[in-house]
């Protein structure tokens, strides 16, 4: 097994202790589902080991008899970050305007662990959703309408989680949904279009040392999606990239590969946007998220 460097594991430790405090976006973006009850913890079994998992309700006032959606997110953070509240915006919003049970997923990551342990967690939860989990059960989860959701790295598991599903033989959820994913892993450097880009060269050495350090398994299907052969039998996708951002190139060629392979797909290029895609002003960033919650609600409850 390949060693990861003294340095680039201080590096990592060091942004994974700050994260609590240097993760702020999403106190901007935190304008909907205040109301949502704080989330109830499970822990659901992986190939390595129990992972927890925060799971967001619909408003308590919006009784039903009939079962709920549910949507497995995966949080970003160059699979270093280990901080699923940076997402806990996007979990209100999905819970309150789709009324969808969110299950938002707080996997491993580097350097503690390497590749492939985030992709088989990541995997591992959604089957264990679209099975049917008691747990789940008791909040009145439907399993057979599952969406998956990913910003960033987390738009990488979810992409790997749907191929692994297939090739498994599982049934695929209804929609993967992929804001500015990380999809080809092996690459040093990544085309820039800004001077100063959030994802840059010395981010992406890092994640290669702790999180990818076997260079020859860079290249492998769950690590780099869009390296695979075939992406037919997958899940209709929603991929949104951002028009500035250094893994747009990748996200669009994905997008572009699922629809020739006859996977339903929509694509959307969010302008004057680096890798942090939504607009701190609402009025600016609204018409996004719509189209992410339309896409879920069209998946999840049409």
């Amino acid at each position: 097994m390949t060693r990861v460097p003294a340095r680039a594991w201080l590096r990592a430790r060091v942004l994974q202790a700050a994260a609590p405090i240097s993760v702020r976006y999403g106190d901007d973006l935190r304008t909907a589902g205040l109301d949502v009850l704080r989330p109830a913890r499970v822990r659901v079994p992986t190939r390595h080991g129990d992972v927890r998992c925060d799971v967001y309700l619909p408003h308590p006032s919006e009784v039903t008899a009939a079962l709920r959606p549910a949507l497995v997110h995966l949080h970003g953070g160059a699979f270093i970050v280990r901080h699923p509240r940076m997402d806990d915006w996007w979990a209100r919003l999905v819970a309150a305007e789709v009324g969808a049970v969110v299950v938002n997923v707080d996997y491993a990551t580097a350097p503690q662990v390497r590749y492939p342990v985030a992709q088989e967690q990541a995997a591992d939860v959604v089957a264990w959703v679209l099975a049917g989990s008691p747990e789940l059960a008791a909040y009145g989860v439907d399993p057979d309408r599952v969406a998956i959701s990913g910003f960033s790295a987390g738009g990488n598991l979810a992409a790997s989680a749907c191929l692994q599903l297939r090739d498994q033989g599982l049934s695929p959820p209804r929609l993967q949904l992929l804001g500015v994913p990380s999809l080809d892993v092996t690459e040093d450097q990544k085309p820039a279009t800004v001077s100063q880009p959030m994802v840059d060269a010395r981010l992406l050495r890092l994640v290669r040392a702790t999180y990818f350090p076997d260079v020859e398994r860079r290249a492998e299907p769950y690590a780099s999606p869009l390296l695979t052969p075939d992406l037919t039998g997958l899940a209709p996708a929603l991929v949104l990239t951002a028009e500035q951002d250094a893994l747009r190139a990748e996200g669009d060629a994905y997008a572009g590969r699922l629809a020739a392979a006859g996977v339903p797909v929509e694509h959307h290029v969010v302008p004057g946007r680096d890798h942090y895609f939504l607009d701190p002003d609402l009025a600016r960033r609204r018409p996004t998220l719509d189209r992410m919650t339309g896409a879920l609600r069209a998946a999840l409850l049409g």
